[in-house]
């Protein structure tokens, strides 16, 4: 009897199940620390086994997170009086020191390495530049060129120390402000401080992505003290997972003004309205969720889920999927997240072969999610989701 067919057909199916598994080989490596943290939900599927065995299945993980500049920059946006500027300046300055992005980073590489997404949404990936002596104070005619801090090459180089294995697909520069910055008061003395904001996505090794596409919304918040608008963008990507391609896009959508932010999501929503592939939609939309605010309630109307309601059979410290906000020195040693702004959505037509399960994951909200120093990561909480798409078996 010739065995060969037989063989090659196990074969091929035991690639087929276990090809689509989101454990990547190449980065299972665990440092002794990630080795001692508290396992959760995350890591036990045991409670889709009754699913896995009715259904062949695809799983997707995502992961969205605003990283914070690790300053309080409205504050100095909101100053009426130019005269304050270069003293707010300053004072944010020595916060953003205090409050350590490379520690911080370090942190969100080690949850990266435990999660293990398939594709990332950051925001506020900046980069910081000085001058010295500064010349904003005098009309700005040289703009600053130092980089101080380079938040995506800290970044990276924090996912490359975990062995996590990742590509920048997308990014989209969103405002560059330049401001003077008081250094001396006798002799008066200013340097400058340049912040640049952009929005990434990242991809990880294996995934095949293309189409990338960004742009910034059209709809902008003047800030007339400064004479600037802040910019919003978005980036998508195509991906191809398991076979399957899809459509991520991670946004950062503006704060506090309604029918700005609304005007953006309006944007949005239109740029995808004629996309064909399954979408999944992710980033800081400045809405809550929880009360179903405007921003939050125009894009479910049209034809978006938002996958936190959805969360599979867990039982939650954090109910609501809260995720902001941190105080802005990142110290606070009360939780008091009051908002779900950071979102994960889908389009439904991804469930249209059975039942979408989905896994929820807040990170940044429970004490033992801190920094060695006993920093937050950031001032919004991270979201990881899993989403398990099954296809019916015959």
């Amino acid at each position: 009897m010739n065995l060969k067919p037989l063989f090659y057909m196990i074969l091929g199916a035991f690639l087929v199940l276990f090809s689509c598994d989101d454990t990547d080989s190449s980065v299972s490596t665990k440092f002794p620390d990630e080795q001692n943290m508290a396992s959760d939900e995350w890591d036990d599927d045991a409670d889709w086994a009754l699913e896995k065995r009715r259904h062949r299945y695809e799983k997707v993980t995502v992961m969205t997170w605003n990283v914070y500049v690790g300053t309080d920059v409205d504050k100095v946006l909101a100053a009426q009086n130019p005269d304050e500027i270069p003293v707010l300046v300053a004072e944010a300055f020595a916060l953003l020191q205090q409050t350590n992005f490379a520690e911080r980073a370090d942190f969100m590489a080690k949850e990266i390495a435990r999660k293990k997404p398939h594709l990332i949404g950051l925001q506020e990936i900046s980069k910081i530049l000085l001058q010295s002596p500064g010349d904003a104070h005098l009309g700005n005619p040289v703009q600053a060129t130092d980089v101080y801090q380079d938040f995506l090459e800290i970044f990276m180089a924090a996912l490359h120390h975990h062995r996590q294995h990742y590509s920048m697909a997308g990014i989209i520069q969103n405002t560059d402000v330049e401001v003077p910055m008081l250094v001396s008061v006798d002799p008066l003395a200013f340097d400058d401080v340049r912040l640049i904001d952009y929005d990434v996505v990242l991809v990880r090794n294996g995934v095949e992505y293309s189409n990338v596409v960004t742009a910034n919304y059209n709809a902008r918040l003047p800030i007339s003290t400064f004479g600037i608008d802040i910019l919003r963008g978005y980036v998508a990507v195509d991906a191809k997972i398991c076979g399957n391609d899809y459509r991520f896009v991670s946004t950062h959508l503006e704060s506090d003004y309604d029918p700005i932010q609304l005007a953006q999501a309006s944007e949005l929503i239109g740029y995808l309205q004629t996309e064909t592939k399954p979408v999944i939609l992710v980033g800081d939309f400045n809405s809550n969720a929880a009360l179903d605010e405007a921003t939050y309630q125009f894009i479910s109307e049209n034809d978006f889920v938002e996958t936190w309601p959805l969360n599979h059979g867990w039982n939650h410290q954090n109910p609501d999927g809260f995720t902001a906000p941190h105080d802005p020195d990142l110290r606070n040693t009360d939780i008091h997240l009051a908002e779900r702004i950071d979102l994960v959505f889908f389009r439904p037509e991804m469930q249209s072969n059975g039942e979408l399960l989905i896994k929820s994951r807040v990170i940044g909200d429970e004490y033992r999610e801190r920094t060695r120093s006993k920093m937050w990561p950031s001032d919004h909480a991270g979201v990881a989701v899993k989403l398990a798409i099954p296809y019916k078996r015959h």
